[in-house]
């Protein structure tokens, strides 16, 4: 099954709709979607490496974009939206925690949270919600998601097919390993909050 997922992903990556994707993806995953955007780029840039800077300026756009909406989300939708995805998260008991670190560090929150494995849209939410002011919101948004997003199309555009030999090889372990990365993030979200 893995196997043919990673089929599927490689064949999507190397779509004439694949920036579609990516570009849908990355921005409801600043929002509301739990699946990282590192998932389609990895297929896409190992698939076309000599797009890989494209894509980490699409990826970079459409999801400060979808930042903006987990920002709209928070400001006006927080009773009906934005509290059931904080709760789908596991994160509604530490909101109040966090509106006190969110106060004194602001942007550097935003930048955290954009850069690591952590739940980018509890932040974009918590922005909203706290109102912090929209330009300083953009531009922590554009430098976290943009080094993020820049850093592995540059590891995948300098080893990509070192990189694509060793997860082909140890798919298996390197999902696993990918995976409790992404659970550790939202674990530790959880506890560092």
């Amino acid at each position: 099954m893995l196997q043919s997922l990673y089929l599927w992903t490689m064949r999507v990556g190397a779509s004439r709709h694949s920036v579609w994707v990516l570009l849908l993806a990355a921005f409801a995953e600043s929002s509301i979607f739990p699946v990282p955007v590192d998932v389609l780029l990895f297929p896409m840039v190992l698939a076309a490496r000599e797009k890989a800077w494209r894509l980490a300026a699409l990826a970079t756009l459409a999801s400060v974009a979808g930042g903006f909406a987990g920002y709209a989300i928070g400001w006006g939708l927080y009773e009906s939206v934005g509290r059931w995805i904080v709760e789908l998260y596991g994160l509604g008991d530490k909101f109040a925690y966090f509106e006190e670190q969110y106060e004194e560090w602001g942007a550097w929150v935003v930048m955290l949270f954009g850069i690591s494995p952590l739940p980018y849209k509890f932040v974009t939410i918590a922005s909203g919600v706290f109102t912090l002011d929209l330009w300083v919101f953009g531009l922590a948004s554009l430098a976290a998601r943009g080094i993020r997003f820049f850093a592995v199309c540059a590891l995948l555009w300098l080893f990509g097919p070192a990189i694509r030999r060793i997860f082909e090889r140890w798919m298996w372990p390197v999902t696993i390993i990918f995976l409790a990365l992404l659970v550790g993030g939202f674990v530790a979200a959880a506890h560092a909050l």
